[in-house]
């Protein structure tokens, strides 16, 4: 199964704010992580203990800029070693979630004990993998595992996709992301910011008269979020070659001065026929034309496809579902307006966009 055909489908997202206004915190303190998360309640069949472990692997994934498979890879191999649970012992001397030996050179029984630190060493062996990223998930994680069942972790592949979507909408960035905020919460009306980023553009400005949107100068991979729930009414590749009117393509950055449009993007159409678009991603997004999306639902990974001098996303609103410029409006105000405000530069570091729309 590959990335592309992962579409996330997120669960029960209208829990998302409780999970993220819980005043319980898991310290993640393994394998070179620093940062907590909130605790979980349970989802579905999930209890609040599995739930929080899977946090913790999603987190841990996110803070080593994983990209989104590779953190699928380790939660579905998970629930097949110890169904998301820290088990004490297991076969032999192995250890919790991913039962890994001290006596194979994983780490001693105390740190193993530790769910981050053996997130932390499952991710770390992954990405010694070569072409982990195109493998099928079963091999990937045997890869790593080296299990006596190697075709026994693409059984959970689905659960595991719906369980990193669910969770990926509900943490924050990684770590050290460029104007990291805290953990976000669904505004009462029903919206959130697409990435957690300071504004590097603005919309139409003195310098840029033809720039309708505006640019979050978030780092390549971190996750994007839809805005506001909604219908996906676009998903396409737009990145054009000026020299020769050919087609650029969205498997390779693109340029500031070498290529025209949006590359990689999506449009979600929300009630009251307002649309949003999303940028410059960096590989295919998640979703598909007719799909159903939630608020908070991963769409895709920042990138620098199309017209573009580097990693951002340009956020657009538009008041009348159109595709062009006619009903745009300036994001700004309108996210503020909304509960979900756009971080502006002043608020972090001013600094240059380095980015193009």
């Amino acid at each position: 199964m590959e990335l592309r055909h992962a579409i996330v489908t997120v669960m029960a997202v209208l829990a998302l704010a409780y999970v993220l206004n819980q005043s319980g915190q898991t310290a993640l303190t393994g394998a070179g992580s620093t940062c907590t998360v909130p605790a979980a309640p349970g989802v579905g069949d999930w209890t609040a203990e599995q739930v929080t472990n899977a946090q913790i692997i999603v987190e841990v994934g996110r803070d080593r800029r994983i990209p989104p498979w590779g953190l699928v890879i380790a939660v579905a191999t998970a629930i097949q070693e110890s169904g998301l649970r820290n088990l004490p012992g297991g076969d032999r001397d192995s250890i919790g979630l991913f039962q890994q030996r001290p006596s194979q050179g994983w780490g001693t029984p105390t740190q193993l004990s530790d769910p981050a630190y053996q997130a932390g060493m499952f991710y770390a062996k992954l990405v010694t993998i070569d072409g982990w990223q195109r493998m099928p998930l079963t091999d990937a994680a045997q890869a790593v595992q080296i299990s006596a069942y190697p075709q026994a972790y693409a059984q959970h592949t689905d659960t595991a996709t719906r369980l990193v979507g669910y969770l990926a909408g509900t943490l924050h960035p990684p770590t050290g992301t460029s104007g990291a905020l805290p953990c976000r919460a669904v505004s009462t009306m029903g919206w959130i910011q697409p990435v957690q980023a300071p504004i590097v553009s603005g919309f139409r400005t003195a310098e840029r008269p033809g720039h309708d949107g505006v640019d979050l100068g978030a780092a390549r991979h971190t996750l994007i979020v839809a805005a506001a729930a909604g219908t996906v009414s676009r998903v396409r590749c737009n990145a054009t070659d000026i020299r020769t009117g050919t087609d650029w393509g969205c498997h390779r950055d693109g340029s500031p001065t070498l290529t025209r449009g949006c590359g990689w993007y999506v449009d979600i159409t929300h009630p009251g026929n307002v649309m949003t678009r999303y940028c410059h991603m960096n590989s295919p997004p998640l979703v598909s034309v007719g799909e159903q999306v939630a608020v908070g639902q991963p769409l895709g990974e920042v990138g620098s496809t199309g017209h573009s001098s580097g990693p951002h996303l340009h956020f657009e609103v538009h008041l009348t579902a159109d595709k062009i410029s006619t009903g745009i409006l300036d994001p700004i105000p309108w996210m503020a307006a909304h509960g979900a405000p756009l971080q502006q530069a002043g608020q972090h570091q001013k600094q240059q966009s380095a980015s193009e729309d």
